[in-house]
């Protein structure tokens, strides 16, 4: 049995995994990466946000193509498979892995296949498909991600039901879909599908669409669903799932059934802990699967470490990233650690939305005294260029002082534009203002150009 020496090891090759072995690598610590899959890249790469996301923007464009009245000089309105579609996806995936595979390459971190397991608080044991190796650490950096949480009253075998991950396996378009859980992966599959011209049935569990986002985006996502021909249902639990050679059955606690063509779960996600042998080094994952850290990301276990969606909140890419780095900022102590907790949201619906700071509902609860600019995309030059007129920017700031509070937009470019706004919310002091936007020349025309026309609009409002 092969043994080998590191300073750090980190477990799980995803985003996370990738921003902790890059740090402590250009710190000159021997780093090895453990991957039990075939490539790198993680569930972000494969199952999850590149997937999904180059999905959406290939959907996207067949909208534009059957809404757009220029191109019926080209042709009329065409429908594409999913399959067909998802094939732009798997591009993607290509070039993210053989990127990524060359980081690890570059900076001489050792990439190890197998599935890592802990023997005691220095030492873990690799399986490979023909090899068993035990590996000494100094530190460990658990970045092992997350799974679909798959509820077992649901058969998951049946080739009719589907959850976040295996939907990407679909080998045809299905006339009707039911998606069970109408939260980030849910709601973005819905407007995939809708896009495609499937009839959806969107479930939620809950009162309204994102409770945790600004009371008006949520509104606006759902209204903009139900006109591209989405049906939701809030406050609805499963009873039962019943696949058929013909199709799906789910029946509601509220007695309702509902029959499609298939069937999506994207209800919760679980963390990737089994199996790791935690109870080995004196570690327990919560419920979900998840481990608990304090503000460095230390388990309990002081030199190792967690990060990503294995602690769970925020259980996104960027941040998990940002985490890993952290993380190793800490193993290698450089000067660049920071708790992740200024996360900007994004959601890739169609339109997208994406969000940073405090809601009006949070504010109001606060007693803070704030006011509204808004800039509706529809009277912006830029909009109307590209045909994109839906959506909005918000800003929230407050009366007094001017200071930004809070960025919500939804619409075309919301997640790239949501950044500008973040980078003066970032500012100390006065730096941080309305007056910014409404001081500073903007390209005309522009989608930046929302961030003046909504300081104006917010600047008209106080008296």
């Amino acid at each position: 049995m092969a043994e080998h020496h590191y300073d750090v090891v980190v477990i799980g090759a995803g985003p996370s995994g990738e921003g902790a072995a890059m740090n402590a690598a250009k710190h000159n610590k021997r780093v090895a990466i453990i991957e039990d899959k075939a490539t790198v890249g993680g569930n972000c790469t494969h199952w999850g946000t590149i997937p999904s996301k180059a999905l959406r923007h290939s959907v996207k464009q067949i909208i534009t193509f059957n809404t757009n009245q220029m191109f019926r000089d080209i042709g009329e309105p065409r429908w594409f498979s999913f399959p067909r579609v998802l094939q732009s996806a798997q591009k993607v995936i290509g070039k993210q892995v053989k990127l990524r595979t060359q980081f690890y390459s570059r900076n001489r971190v050792d990439l190890l296949n197998g599935r890592a397991a802990f023997l005691d608080k220095n030492r873990l044991e690799i399986r490979g498909h023909k090899s068993v190796e035990t590996i000494h650490f100094k530190q460990a950096i658990v970045a092992t991600g997350s799974r679909p949480y798959l509820p077992p009253d649901v058969d998951f075998r049946h080739h009719r039901i589907y959850n976040s991950d295996s939907i990407l396996n679909l080998s045809h378009t299905p006339r009707t879909l039911i998606i069970y859980g109408a939260g980030v992966i849910g709601s973005e599959y819905a407007s995939i599908f809708a896009g495609l011209g499937v009839k959806v049935d969107l479930i939620n569990p809950g009162s309204r669409l994102l409770s945790f986002l600004d009371d008006e985006i949520s509104d606006a996502l759902s209204y903009h669903l139900r006109s591209n021909g989405v049906l939701v249902r809030h406050n609805e639990q499963y009873e039962t799932v019943k696949g058929d050679d013909h199709g799906v059955v789910l029946t509601l606690q509220s007695g309702k059934k509902i029959r499609a063509d298939a069937f999506l779960w994207c209800n919760g996600r679980s963390g990737n802990t089994d199996n790791l042998g935690l109870d080995k080094v004196g570690l327990e994952p919560n419920g979900r699967g998840q481990l608990a850290v304090d503000d460095h990301y230390r388990t309990e276990v002081e030199h190792i470490y967690a990060v990503g969606d294995v602690i769970g909140w925020p259980s996104l890419a960027s941040a998990a990233y940002d985490q890993g780095r952290s993380a190793s900022s800490d193993v290698v102590q450089d000067e660049h650690f920071r708790f992740v907790d200024d996360v900007p949201t994004g959601i890739y619906t169609i339109p997208e939305i994406s969000s940073v700071g405090k809601t009006e509902r949070e504010l109001t609860e606060a007693k803070v005294p704030y006011d509204v600019g808004q800039a509706f995309f529809k009277d912006l030059a830029r909009a109307q260029i590209t045909g994109e007129a839906v959506g909005m920017l918000k800003l929230l700031f407050h009366r007094e002082t001017r200071e930004i509070l809070g960025i919500h937009c939804f619409g075309d470019q919301a997640a790239e534009i949501v950044h500008i706004g973040q980078a003066i919310m970032n500012q100390e002091g006065a730096a941080n203002s309305l007056n910014y936007f409404i001081n500073t020349t903007f390209n005309y025309p522009t989608m930046a150009e929302a961030y003046r026309v909504a300081a104006l609009n917010g600047l008209n409002r106080i008296f």
